[in-house]
């Protein structure tokens, strides 16, 4: 069958040999890498030079956009966007140096606490993005998603499940205490994070102080030994201040009120003669 695919492909036609070898880059612009080979008298050594730098490039191109959409990320704001100034607290210092990814390397999870509006989601997507950059295999899913995706059925399932969400080296569980949940969802979570402990990255992004988590589980026994997993060998950074997306609105709604209600110039008064 191999035999017959191999021999459909004209023995002439150069750019399909090539992707029939992997070499796509090369393939794509088969032209054009000849043009620049024959006008800069490439020798023989310098064109497989060329040859393989180019599909190093494109692999790695290939690679990151892989791993991207496998993430989940969606879209994001860049954090050059973000306003240091606007919550009344918060450990820039800390966040800076999770975009070192040195956390990820060390195996230590990061924590993001604070109210809504604050920027925890913009911030850990920019990691989970630096992460993917970086060659970090990355996988970001709300609380929310992460529990109704592992709450099947089927045993065999959710092992499997389980073992994906083991698998990346940075997992990102974003709005932990926006809803609440029943003891199985605690003891799916808690098994999420067992599995990682000291081994993979969390980062967690809660609205939630953790005294508070037994109200987000209610009659779950495995809180306890949760928290002291995911906390130890953790950064827990806390940001306070009012929510962003409110500041945003009201700005948003004050700019459509001055262009409804422009003010009104007092044309000059003529003078009599």
């Amino acid at each position: 069958m191999n035999s017959q695919a191999k021999s459909k492909i004209p023995l002439n036609d150069l750019p399909a040999q090539l992707t029939q070898l992997g070499l796509h880059a090369v393939a794509a612009g088969c032209d054009d890498f000849i043009a620049r080979a024959t006008k800069g008298r490439w020798s023989a050594h310098v064109m497989l030079e060329e040859l393989a730098r180019a599909e190093l490039e494109e692999r790695a191109q290939r690679g990151m956009a892989r791993r991207l959409q496998r993430s989940r990320i969606k879209r994001f704001k860049p954090i050059v966007d973000f306003d240091w100034n606007w919550p009344e607290q918060i450990d820039r210092e800390v966040i800076e140096r999770a975009f070192t990814l040195d956390f990820i390397r060390e195996g230590r999870n990061l924590i993001l606490l604070g109210t809504n509006g604050l920027g925890k989601t913009m911030i850990t997507k920019n990691l989970a993005y630096q992460a993917v950059v970086a060659g970090h295999t990355v996988l970001f899913r709300t609380a929310a998603e992460l529990i109704e995706d592992l709450e099947v059925d089927s045993p065999e399932l959710r092992r499997r499940r389980l073992a994906q969400y083991a698998r990346p080296l940075l997992l990102c569980i974003d709005e932990v205490g926006y809803l609440a949940y029943d003891t199985h969802a605690a003891d799916l979570l808690y098994e999420v994070v067992n599995r990682r402990y000291e081994q993979k990255s969390v980062v967690v992004t809660t609205n939630r102080g953790f005294k508070e988590w037994n109200e987000v589980f209610p009659n779950a026994t495995c809180i306890t030994t949760l928290l002291d997993r995911l906390t130890h060998h953790a950064d827990v950074t806390v940001i306070k201040g009012e929510s962003y997306r409110v500041r945003e609105s009201e700005q948003e709604r004050a700019a459509r009120r001055s262009k409804r209600c422009p003010k009104k110039t007092k044309k000059p008064t003529s003078e009599k003669s």
